[in-house]
């Protein structure tokens, strides 16, 4: 029996939600031991970046082709982008590690990076359950992915109260407060990618 090919959109949702996965992992995975390969990572975050760029791409070029398409076509548009823009997020944090020579983690960045790693989880699998039409069940991700915004938002607080008590020089106390909030406005992205999904379930269900 010839299985049935997969609809171009949710393949390309799919195939965006893995590769923001395989990213934030690289991330977390890294961003402990930048000594001697900070240039490195930056350049393969951004390959992940790019990577998603084509994937955003594919989709604008099929709904300029496409007369019926799964979704509505500014739910669809609307989603691929957000997920985009957590890709970016991600990809621009990683580039500040670059550019402010930034080789020394706290253990704020650590937990930054793992609410990262958890939400680019959360995302995928209700993008997956999105292809298998199982709306419903998506609720369960968007709602942890909320959650998650919660935490970052908290540690954003603790950090910067940290930061203005304990770092005496300017250029780093600059530095760091940028990657911080670099860092929390990307899981507010993760965020927006949940509030995207609800949206398409309330509409479809």
């Amino acid at each position: 029996m010839r299985l049935r090919k997969k609809d171009i959109f949710f393949e390309t949702l799919e195939n965006m939600a893995d590769t923001i996965v395989q990213a934030a992992d690289y991330f977390a995975q890294n961003i402990t031991d930048l000594q001697n390969k900070v240039d490195e990572f930056a350049a393969e975050m951004k390959k992940y970046e790019s990577q998603c760029d084509t994937y955003t791409h594919t989709v604008i070029k099929e709904l300029n082709k496409t007369f019926i398409t799964p979704l509505e076509r500014d739910d669809i548009m609307d989603l691929i982008t957000s997920m985009d823009d957590v890709m970016d997020g991600l990809e621009a944090s990683a580039s500040r590690f670059y550019m402010y020579n930034l080789l020394d983690t706290d253990e704020y960045i650590v937990q930054f990076a793992e609410i990262l790693r958890q939400s680019a989880y959360e995302i995928q699998k209700a993008v997956h359950l999105l292809s298998q039409k199982k709306l419903l069940a998506i609720r369960e991700y968007t709602i942890r992915l909320n959650d998650l915004e919660n935490q970052a938002d908290e540690v954003l607080l603790i950090c910067t109260k940290a930061l203005f008590e304990t770092v005496k020089d300017p250029i780093e106390l600059i530095k760091r407060k940028e990657l911080y909030e670099r860092l929390e406005t990307t899981t507010d992205k993760c965020e927006d990618v949940a509030n995207m999904l609800e949206s398409i379930i309330m509409r479809n269900s």
